[in-house]
């Protein structure tokens, strides 16, 4: 299948994430040789890095100069790595692979793979805290405090922490729709808004892309979903059917996969609609409310 434009803008979106990320995480000499080492192959050479490309998309709505979007994105795109390098453990979802090539904890060892996690965690706030990302402090305060809550017990690790502890229990549609808020949906919010923070925008207009993140967000879990159930581990680069084999439940297993799929296509109508007060420079925005949706891997 051909790639699309949007695929293109993506890609080459990833590159210049790589690029920043190159920058941010250089390597060093001695003893701490190895957890740089280990930073760096967590961090470079895989994924689609949509969670920048939202960061990087709604700071071009209002403006925002490249390197100011580049390096929020690029912090977003830590925290999102350490919660990989972390979720792959033994002790968490103990997976073995990722992006087609061994998880952090098994091409180094899982004492390393939880320091490189601490690590990458930490640098996203040594990013966004610096005056290089915005001249203003009270703008890098408010990016701080939104990643931290994002990232935090009341966000993805509170969302991870529920999914750990529902392994074998019966939950309903309310319940894992509040584990998927906090555990996906939470850092994608603030990928989504932090463009408006950045270009220091009205609260309506924030209001409009919280909105967005907030059905495009539970759209790419429920694709998630059906990627685990039907996906092919060769284009993953992970295994699949880890969910039903933990007893967990999802969207297809309490929907099924055909609901499931129904409710992803209208969540990403839906998530397009919050855009409308936005001009063209949104349409990649709409573009990756239904790429969520039909991706394969």
């Amino acid at each position: 299948m051909a790639a699309s434009p949007f695929d293109h803008a993506l890609a080459d979106h990833a590159s210049d994430v790589e690029t920043m990320l190159d920058r941010l995480l250089p390597r060093v000499e001695g003893p701490e040789s190895r957890l740089a080492e280990a930073m760096r192959y967590a961090a470079l050479g895989g994924g689609k890095r949509f969670r920048p490309f939202l960061v990087t998309q709604s700071a071009r709505l209002f403006g925002v100069n490249s390197e100011s979007a580049l390096r929020a994105a690029a912090a977003a795109e830590c925290v999102h790595i350490y919660s990989l390098v972390h979720d792959d453990m033994p002790c968490m979802d103990d997976d073995e692979m990722r992006h087609g090539r061994p998880a952090v904890h098994k091409a180094f060892d899982e004492a390393t793979a939880m320091l490189a996690g601490d690590a990458l965690l930490t640098l996203a706030f040594e990013i966004v805290a610096d005056p290089a990302t915005h001249e203003r402090a009270r703008v890098r305060i408010e990016m701080v405090r939104r990643l931290a809550a994002a990232a935090g017990a009341r966000g993805m690790v509170g969302g991870q922490m529920i999914d750990l502890a529902s392994e074998g229990q019966p939950l309903d549609i309310g319940a894992i729709t509040r584990l998927q808020h906090l555990k996906t949906g939470a850092l994608i919010a603030f990928c989504c808004e932090a463009g408006a923070v950045l270009g220091r925008a009205s609260a309506d207009v924030e209001k409009a892309l919280h909105a967005y993140a907030h059905d495009m967000g539970l759209a790419y879990q429920i694709a998630d979903d059906l990627l685990d159930a039907e996906g092919d581990p060769a284009l993953m680069g992970k295994s699949t059917g880890k969910d039903a084999a933990a007893g967990k439940a999802t969207f297809v297993s309490i929907l099924g996969a055909d609901r499931a799929r129904a409710q992803a296509r209208m969540l990403a109508d839906q998530a397009v609609q919050h855009l409308d007060l936005f001009d063209e420079r949104a349409d990649l925005l709409r573009q990756a409310a239904h790429f969520v949706i039909t991706r394969r891997n």
